[in-house]
């Protein structure tokens, strides 16, 4: 694996803003920080998810977005974009969907971590940029970036890096998890591949097995806001 750099550590706390004429409070909006700080089991200092149903929590404490993927959204938006402009807590390089696998271990600073999921966007990307099918474009591309979970915590810099310490003997990729959840939803056979990593996060474990058992999970809270 290629040397992995941490261009961005970004971090800020939930805000309200005006959405579809109500208040929500959303932590999106991240700035970056060049301080060391410290990373818990739950989140990085200084951080904090207003939606703890489908951000943050023991399985979803550290949102990490690729880099590579600024241009395209650059052009989709037609504006520049600066780091944590997809509310992720590191922005990276050197590490893509295709690269990663769930239970994936890595060190960062003084803190081990562990790819848990697939990012899953939510709504709060349409507050952020006012593009509805924003979130759909998320999926259908596959530049969802990925989520750690915290197996030792620890003080991170953005000038430690990230370094990888063990590779999951299963090797099920972020973008393979992220394509049977997305756009091969009748692929059994991949969803019981993915089902057989321990690590994944319980709340992907759920839908998957809902899906095995004839249900789909309703994701319209989390597309659009609504109940």
């Amino acid at each position: 694996m290629a040397s992995i750099e941490i261009l961005s550590l970004n971090v800020g706390m939930p805000r309200e803003v005006q959405f579809q004429q109500k208040d929500v409070s959303t932590g999106i909006f991240k700035t970056a920080t060049e301080e060391a700080l410290y990373l818990s089991y739950l989140n990085f200092e200084g951080d904090g998810q207003a939606d703890l149903v489908h951000h943050g929590g023991r399985e979803k404490a550290v949102c990490v977005y690729p880099y590579e993927h600024y241009p395209f959204w650059e052009n989709e938006l037609k504006r520049p974009l600066e780091y944590g402009a997809l509310g992720e807590n590191l922005t990276i390089k050197g590490l893509l969907e295709t690269d990663v696998c769930i239970g994936d271990v890595f060190e960062l600073g003084k803190a081990i971590v562990q790819i848990s999921q697939p990012r899953q966007p939510c709504y709060k990307l349409t507050i952020r940029y006012g593009v509805p099918d924003m979130l759909l474009k998320v999926q259908q591309t596959g530049y969802t970036g990925f989520y750690f979970r915290v197996l030792e915590e620890g003080a991170v810099s953005k000038d430690d890096g990230l370094s990888l310490l063990h590779r999951h003997p299963k090797e099920i990729t972020v973008s393979f998890a992220n394509r049977i959840m997305h756009r091969e939803k009748d692929n059994i056979e991949g969803i019981k591949q993915i089902l057989e990593v321990e690590e994944l996060s319980s709340n992907w474990r759920n839908t998957f097995l809902k899906r095995l058992a004839g249900t789909e999970t309703d994701s319209r809270e989390r597309l659009t806001g609504n109940t």
